[in-house]
């Protein structure tokens, strides 16, 4: 079931596409599909031989309109294609594809190049197809757009928009000065959450399917990191990228929370905060110069040493309690009482590992944001429920308990399972390779740098949950299965960046 709403935010919709691409559907395919569909809603309304005149710019919308034209010339329609700038700036491959498709129909297609607003023509057609620019407007328009909008609507003709009616802010359904004045918009997957702000910028909206499957929205994929990418002002300081209390580590192990401090910091937040016991907080300022450590006194969290997180707590957007804390009695207890310390703070929350165990023993009614994140054997700690079966059947139980605890809960395993308690999602990025200890840390950092950063606790648990398994699949291809988390952590930021450029 596709979980995105039924309006997308244009930073939504190329996530989609993103997706959709990584599934094996190719963006010229897409576009291919689009300006065929465009084509067929013309051609129920106006019989062959009508005169259409297709109005692009240089941009993805433009592309569509030039498929568009194409597929009307090749149905028997009079065709003349209007572009709005000079067709050597044609940057997008996919729209540069179908301009020279179309530039060489000479005979069926006449194609004018506008260079300046004062060329713009009176236009003469039964349609006109605007692909002027689409979803990436912002503000005005300016010339020369806004004058051949204006000679757009001035024509007696049929008025369709691709996506868009040009002079219309995608996201907000703004027009400042001047829009087309669609009879038509044929939106591409789903409506975009302009219409929602303002329905009446086109007398008819059809969403058009493009051939987008529904799991580019039910699985995970490099979308999601791109969703998730917050825009850095130039102008920003230490502390606006947010800042993350990890509460970890026990006599035995302090390679745990080491592991979820360093994968946090790879994610791109500004401080993270380890508090660990003082008997092996050395080993974990070791690990690097940029951590910061907070020595718990003892060889535990107990409640005795909670009063130290006080001060922590008061200057971090998250938390993430568990790795590596072990279950003595007293560390049980002290995890409940840091679990309402955080409630009372309003602090957004990850519980894994041991901290996920302690919680289950003394749940209490969470107030915050939490994201769960349990192998199988620690889902049934969790929950009192095995989730057996194919992923989806897992999905169900997963599901079903999310809804129960109020939480995200991530079921990690072969198929990465997220769900809020409403909407499920599955990653399939992972391999057998990542069974070594440790890479559970990892992704407990990239879950708590993304609530930290204030990203939706669903979509940063699925986001992390790619970058996680993504990052261990790239270690693999270089070591086999021979890897180690420290592997993951510096794979972390090629992930990302691979993401954000579009080059997954």
């Amino acid at each position: 079931m596709p979980i995105l709403g039924e309006y997308l935010t244009v930073k939504e919709m190329v996530a989609v596409e993103m997706n959709a691409q990584y599934l094996g559907v190719s963006t010229q395919l897409m576009m291919e599909n689009a300006g065929r569909a465009i084509a067929n809603e013309v051609t129920k309304r106006f019989p062959e031989g009508s005169k259409v005149v297709s109005v692009s710019g240089l941009t993805g919308n433009g592309g569509d309109a030039f498929t568009a034209a194409r597929h009307l010339a090749c149905m028997g329609y009079f065709v003349e294609s209007l572009v709005l700038g000079d067709p050597k700036n044609i940057t997008l491959q996919n729209s540069r594809v179908n301009y020279n498709a179309l530039s060489n129909m000479r005979d069926s297609v006449k194609i004018t190049s506008i260079k300046d607003s004062s060329l713009i023509p009176e236009i003469e057609a039964d349609v006109i197809i605007d692909g002027l620019i689409g979803t990436s407007l912002h503000g005005p328009l300016r010339s020369p757009f806004l004058q051949m909008v204006q000679a757009i609507n001035q024509a007696d003709a049929y008025r369709v928009s691709v996506d868009i009616p040009t002079g219309m802010e995608a996201d907000t359904g703004a027009i400042y000065v001047e829009a087309v004045k669609a009879d038509l918009t044929l939106t591409f997957h789903k409506p975009k959450m302009g219409y929602k702000q303002n329905p009446s910028a086109t007398k008819e909206l059809i969403a058009t399917c493009i051939g987008i499957p529904p799991e580019a929205e039910q699985y995970i994929g490099p979308g999601d990191v791109y969703m998730l990418n917050p825009e850095r002002d130039p102008e920003s300081h230490k502390g606006m990228w947010g800042s993350l209390l990890v509460v970890g580590g026990s006599e035995t192990y302090s390679g745990a929370p080491t592991l979820t401090s360093l994968a946090a910091y790879r994610m791109g937040l500004d401080l993270v905060y380890t508090a660990v016991p003082e008997t092996v907080a050395g080993a974990v300022a070791s690990a690097s110069p940029s951590m910061i450590t907070v020595k718990l006194r003892g060889e535990r969290l107990t409640p005795n040493n909670l009063k130290q997180l006080e001060t922590p707590l008061e200057k971090v957007s998250a938390v993430a309690v568990g790795p590596g804390l072990g279950l003595a009695p007293d560390t049980v207890e002290a995890v409940r009482e840091l679990v309402e310390m955080v409630n009372q703070r309003g602090i957004p929350l990850v519980l894994d590992a041991d901290g996920l165990k302690s919680y289950a023993e003394n749940p209490i009614k969470l107030k915050v944001p939490v994201v769960f994140t349990p192998h199988s054997r620690e889902f049934i700690v969790l929950t009192g429920r095995a989730a057996n079966g194919s992923h989806l059947e897992k999905g169900s139980v997963v599901q079903g308990e999310a809804k129960r605890l109020g939480a995200v809960v991530l079921l990690k395993g072969n198929v990465d399972i997220i769900s809020n308690g409403r909407c499920t999602r599955y990653n399939w990025t992972g391999n057998p390779g990542m069974t070594v200890g440790g890479t559970g840390d990892v992704l407990t950092g990239i879950v708590g740098a993304y609530i930290a950063q204030k990203a939706d606790p669903f979509y940063a648990a699925g986001a992390a949950a790619y970058i996680n398994g993504k990052a261990g699949d790239i270690a693999a291809e270089e070591k086999g299965y021979h890897l180690l988390p420290e592997d993951l952590i510096k794979k972390i930021p090629e992930v990302v960046e691979d993401c954000l450029s579009h080059r997954v």
